[in-house]
């Protein structure tokens, strides 16, 4: 998926690797600056990580200690306080789950089209472990891609073996063709399928539309264009036409089946370089671009709403000479914030970076500065999810400890559903034989949308102000119907509040309970 990683980024990797590899190589600590003092906790806030099988992580590992390593990346994330992970299930026309359409990836078995043995499903799997940990899970696909550059056999069930006169090849890459109707509808069914038969909470795809362009190598696509142009003179405006049908095809499909599964994209970091010209607006930048490069004209679709959260793929550090931080989430926060924004963050860049006024620090304080402070942004997701898991450059002691040291809801998505649920039934403290505990009963609801699907539970001093929006009292947020109570010696007085959530965490009115803890 993502730019740093993958060969087809050359353009971009040639503009921008000599200065990346003169840059500093800092692994420090984010230490307390002038630009940390503002401790804001935000009470919603999009707090994910990508998890990818592209780069061969999972390769070779049996099923069993495959799930040791998505379990014990889970749980360090939900110590971070990650609230959301965006799974990788679809590469290059495969599968990481079960499914009568595609293949089974040859990144998780070795061989594309050959099961897990054990058989198992890391989709369902996944879903149910997130959800155990009050996470949402996003299904993530590369839809274009049937081929990667390291596959040299593909399954005889893959759609390239039923219809290869709907691919082409592009430096080394078989893809679906996007200007083909047959494909946009193929891929969006294979959106419907994911979002019919799995728990999903979103739905996401990455920055590959049309192929990142390799030096002299032209697009083949002269015969589709020639048989499906409609009307369109211009090459590149019929590419992007092609890209505007499949996004809005896809939200519809998505939609259609859950409308409360929500649509995002992370597209490539730069919409469009300043100095290109022309009346779109454009960043200070100089490398790749969405718009004109890869024909993905995501403004528009934000501004049609046919996204229902974009996270730009935001990975270079502040100062860099063709692609500064600074300068593209000014851009993104000025245009794209009619959908949730939330901002792509390269945890490695990030801590190898030092800060340009105190280069004793790296650059993870002022990017969360800029990301709590500019408008429209609702949070980040951060890539890749191993670099967090091992601490890199102190990334993850610093999440538990300052800028995810409270518990966070989901931001809210009025346009898909502003009604909360009815508040939670009979709320009353309980000593049981294992210990004091809040009870409460689900609420009713009538439709899938009205239900709750989890709950919020606060606690505050006696005679303190019932505050919701304080997020330093949020304790739990969890799908039971039940939280234990840290009882001692049963002589301080607390008030506890509930609150229940529906799909898309729209919050309802609270219940409070007076114990003594």
């Amino acid at each position: 998926m993502k730019h740093v990683l993958s060969a087809a980024s050359a353009r971009i990797q040639t503009t921008l690797t000599a200065l990346f590899l003169s840059s500093f190589f800092l692994l420090l600590s984010a230490q307390t600056t002038d630009l940390e003092q503002m401790d804001y906790q935000p009470k919603r806030e999009f707090r994910g990580a990508w998890i990818q099988a592209v780069n061969g992580q999972f390769l070779g590992m049996s099923r069993d200690v495959m799930q040791q390593n998505l379990t014990n990346q889970l749980d360090e994330l939900q110590r971070c306080g990650i609230n959301a992970i965006i799974f990788q299930v679809r590469v290059e026309g495969d599968a990481l789950y079960a499914s009568e359409k595609e293949p089974w990836s040859r990144f998780l078995t070795g061989r594309q089209g050959t099961p897990p043995n054990p058989y198992w499903d890391p989709l369902q799997w996944m879903v149910e472990q997130c959800h155990k940990r009050g996470m949402e899970l996003h299904a993530w696909i590369n839809p274009f891609r049937a081929k990667t550059k390291g596959t040299k056999e593909l399954a005889v069930t893959h759609q390239y073996a039923k219809h290869p006169e709907r691919f082409f090849e592009y430096d080394g890459l078989y893809l679906f063709d996007p200007g083909m109707h047959e494909n946009r509808t193929y891929i969006c069914s294979v959106a419907a399928d994911i979002v019919r038969r799995y728990d999903v909470d979103g739905f996401h795809i990455d920055d590959y539309f049309y192929p990142y362009p390799a030096a002299g190598v032209e697009i083949p696509d002269e015969a589709t264009y020639k048989a499906n142009r409609n009307g369109i003179t211009n090459r590149d405006d019929w590419r992007r036409y092609n890209v505007n049908l499949f996004i809005k095809m896809l939200q519809d499909s998505i939609h259609s089946v859950k409308p409360w599964v929500k649509f995002g994209v992370s597209p490539f970091g730069i919409y469009h370089n300043q100095k290109e010209g022309s009346n779109l607006p454009g960043s200070k930048t100089s490398g790749l671009q969405n718009y004109d490069d890869l024909y993905a004209d995501v403004l528009y679709w934000i501004n049609q709403g046919w996204v229902d959260y974009t996270v730009p793929q935001i990975y270079w550090e502040i100062g860099h000479r063709a692609a500064d931080y600074d300068e593209l989430i000014h851009w993104w926060s000025r245009f794209a914030g009619g959908r949730p924004l939330i901002i792509g963050q390269d945890v490695e860049r990030t801590v190898r970076a030092a800060d340009l006024k105190n280069p004793s620090v790296n650059q993870m304080p002022e990017k969360f500065r800029l990301q709590r402070t500019l408008r429209g942004i609702q949070g980040s997701c951060l890539w890749y999810s191993a670099a967090v898991v091992r601490d890199e450059g102190n990334y993850a002691s610093i999440l538990k400890s300052k800028y995810h040291r409270t518990l966070a809801l989901q931001p809210l998505f009025p346009f898909l559903d502003d009604k909360a649920p009815n508040k939670p039934r009979k709320v009353k403290a309980v000593w049981t034989s294992k210990g004091y505990y809040l009870f409460w009963t689900e609420p009713k609801g009538k439709t899938e949308m009205d239900k709750a699907k989890s709950y919020v539970v606060y606690r505050f001093p006696a005679g303190a102000k019932i505050d919701l929006y304080d997020a330093s009292a949020i304790v739990a947020i969890t799908s039971d119907c039940h939280f234990r109570l840290p009882y001692t010696k049963g002589k301080e007085k607390y008030t506890y509040v509930v609150t229940a959530l529906d799909r898309l965490q729209n919050e309802s009115k609270p219940v409070k309970v007076k114990v003594k803890l």
